[in-house]
């Protein structure tokens, strides 16, 4: 689906007229010829992404202007996936690893009034290693050859998203990080497609690329390093373990 071009640290994936959706910088709805995975260096010091966007996509040639997502992953790493009328694109490093612990049934922890017998009330936000600055993030892309109804457009972003975490909690112990974006894209002038859900043929082929290219994207990542597992062998990461009030409706 897509026209994949790398240069200057920049990935740019290009489809005339198609409709994108995305979670990232300046995101949501839009109609474009292209899409950009932008790498930052380390120690990143920009405010104002507006001009960082701009000049870094005029510095490597390309005149298009569409989503953009910013990540501290060489483009180098980037990998694509394409199953059935589904492509991916993916850069995944996990230096800030964003832990969701799960210890039973919430229901069975509170009192009948509602509240939590844990004495704790804060977040547990730990950074290990050296205490720099995060390099992680994992950027997906995600395109179908399909027109997608504008609800299964937004579903493709969950489907993608739920695919990415299973593949991270596999690998690495956390299911994302604090800084992951999906884009997801369609063809306008395709075959209608009114659901995405996991049991059709988009979502079916949506996860199998999504984990194809996230696990390869890794793997290029950390073909010299052990990947970090969790947030005590990551360089910085948070653990969300909060408790909510949880009671019966």
């Amino acid at each position: 689906m897509f026209e994949a071009t790398r240069r200057a640290g920049v990935c740019r994936l290009s489809r005339p007229d198609t409709r994108w959706l995305s979670t990232g910088y300046a995101g949501g709805e839009s109609r474009a010829d292209a899409a950009f995975n932008v790498t930052v260096p380390e120690g990143w010091p920009e405010t104002d992404l507006d001009a960082y966007v701009e000049r870094r996509l005029s510095s490597a040639g390309f005149d298009e202007r569409g989503p953009t997502l910013l990540t501290g992953v060489g483009q180098e790493h980037a990998r694509r996936a394409r199953f059935g009328p589904v492509e991916v694109v993916a850069t995944a490093g996990v230096s800030n690893p964003a832990e969701l612990p799960i210890d039973g049934d919430p229901s069975e922890r509170a009192d009948e009034s509602g509240e939590w017998d844990d004495e704790s009330d804060t977040a547990d936000v730990t950074a290990g290693g050296d205490g720099g600055d995060p390099t992680g993030t994992v950027n997906v892309f995600v395109g179908t050859t399909r027109s997608l109804e504008p609800g299964a457009l937004a579903n493709l972003v969950a489907v993608a998203a739920e695919a990415k975490a299973a593949t991270l909690l596999a690998r690495c112990g956390a299911p994302g990080t604090t800084t992951d974006a999906v884009v997801a894209a369609c063809d306008p002038a395709g075959d209608p497609v009114t659901f995405s859900g996991s049991a059709t043929e988009v979502g079916n082929a949506a996860r199998v690329c999504v984990r194809d290219a996230v696990l390869a994207s890794l793997d290029s990542r950390y073909a010299d390093d052990p990947i970090p597992r969790g947030v005590d062998e990551a360089s910085y990461g948070v653990v969300a373990d909060d408790r909510a009030t949880v009671s019966s409706i």
